[in-house]
Parts: structure tokens; C-alpha cells; sequence
């Protein structure tokens, strides 16, 4: 297939934009408009082009009005799900939870603990600490851990010693046994709810000193529900 040269005027190349420009029905309207105003006196444009350009801005110009109406209506009905949310989260204070997550939040107030379990015996855990990019911004280790649920706090700081700023960090979470051999601890939390924090219009549970999204929960039940089961993963 051959290709399509860049549009000359004037027997020059235009510049090159960088990006595709969506024609909206005001630009569309433009163009009319300067049509009509430069178009030959003594050829004026047929009525049937007209009209069928006239029936072309009236079908943009629809298409854009729906486009419109979906995106609001979505954006309501994020807004509704997340103050739906929000108040459910409202009526956890108290209650005990699972939860299987994959990160913290971190703030000037509190130094979360890391909770997880394990299968076997390990001789090292080692949890990575990234921020929103992916980017490593601290590691913990811990040793000689026994099976079981386990828990390990981390200070905030970054691996120079500098606190790191408030926000939402991921942590991943690997071992080795007393053999070398690798073994996969699981972020899994139970524990009462202690408190219902709100950042950036979401609702993040307090459990044990972890802050938690709501949509991490796996399973509610009253204090002391997990009791018998919560070594189990």
C-alpha cells in the first residue's frame, strides 16, 4: 500500500501537529461559513450541496449532544456508586473483616502495619514498597518468621531515611525458606474496623493500624467472627 504524503498548500508541506484534531461541530460550521463567503458569485453552490451540508452539521451536531449526555450520565453514576460506597463503608465501624489487598495508604499520622500470612516457616520476607509510577521507594525485610499470621510496621520512610509523602503505595511481598527455596506470603488482613477515612472522594477502612480501600473486602461478619479462621488464606 503506498503511503499518503503530507497535505501541500501552496506547493509547501504543512507542519507536522503532532496529534489527529477532532473537527467539533463549531469548526465544521467555520467552514461553511468561509465557503459561502469566498465561493464564486457566478457559480453559487447548488442547493443540493448545500442542504446535504446542512443535514451533515445537524447529524454532527446530534452525535455530539449524545456523546455529551453519555459521559455526564457517567460521570453521575460514578458519583452515585461512590456515595453509595462511602455510606456503606460508614456502617463497617465495628464490624470484623477479611481482606485481601495489594497496598497502604501512608499519611503524616499513622505508620502502617503490613499484615500477612504464611503457609510454612521462612527464613526471610521481603516486602517492596512502590509508589502511584512503580517506582521503589523502600524495602522491609523480616526473619526467622513461623506460619501463621504475621504482621511487620512500616515507618513511612524511605530506603535514604527520608518520610515519604502522604498517598496510596502498592506492596508485593516474597520469601525463602530455610532451604533457599522461594515461597509466596499472602496480603491478607482480618480485624476490627476501627475507623472510616475518606481521601480523594474514596473510602479507605482503618484495621489494625492499615488503612485499606473498601474494595478490598472480601467478607463481613461481627467481632470475633474470623476468629477461628483467620490464619487461613
Amino acid at each position: 500500500m503506498s503511503a499518503i504524503s503530507p497535505l501541500t498548500i501552496n506547493g509547501s508541506n504543512s507542519q507536522q501537529t503532532g496529534g489527529i484534531k477532532t473537527l467539533g461541530k463549531d469548526d465544521f460550521l467555520q467552514l461553511m461559513i468561509t465557503k459561502l463567503r469566498y465561493q464564486d458569485p457566478l457559480k453559487p453552490m447548488d442547493d443540493e450541496d448545500f442542504i446535504a451540508q446542512l443535514a451533515q452539521f445537524s447529524t454532527l451536531e446530534q452525535m455530539n449532544n449524545i456523546a455529551n449526555g453519555i459521559a455526564a450520565s457517567n460521570q453521575w453514576d460514578f458519583l452515585q456508586m461512590q456515595s453509595i460506597n462511602n455510606t456503606m463503608a460508614a456502617g463497617l465501624i465495628g464490624k470484623d473483616i477479611k481482606a485481601v489487598y495489594d497496598g497502604i495508604y501512608v499519611d503524616s499520622d499513622n505508620s502502617p502495619q503490613i499484615s500477612y500470612t504464611l503457609d510454612e516457616f521462612a527464613q526471610d520476607v521481603e516486602f517492596t514498597i512502590r509508589d502511584r509510577d512503580g517506582n521503589v521507594v523502600a524495602k522491609v525485610t523480616e526473619s526467622h518468621v513461623e506460619p501463621g499470621v504475621n504482621s511487620i510496621k512500616w515507618d513511612g520512610r524511605d530506603n535514604l531515611g527520608n518520610r515519604v509523602p502522604d498517598g496510596y503505595y502498592t506492596v508485593e511481598a516474597t520469601a525463602t525458606d530455610a532451604s533457599g527455596a522461594t515461597i509466596k506470603p499472602k496480603l491478607y488482613l482480618t480485624g476490627m474496623v476501627e475507623s472510616i477515612v475518606y481521601r480523594e472522594g474514596a473510602a479507605f477502612l482503618r484495621v489494625n493500624g492499615t488503612e485499606i480501600p473498601l474494595g478490598d473486602v472480601t467478607a463481613i461478619g461481627e467481632h470475633g467472627a474470623f476468629d477461628e479462621t483467620e490464619d487461613e488464606g
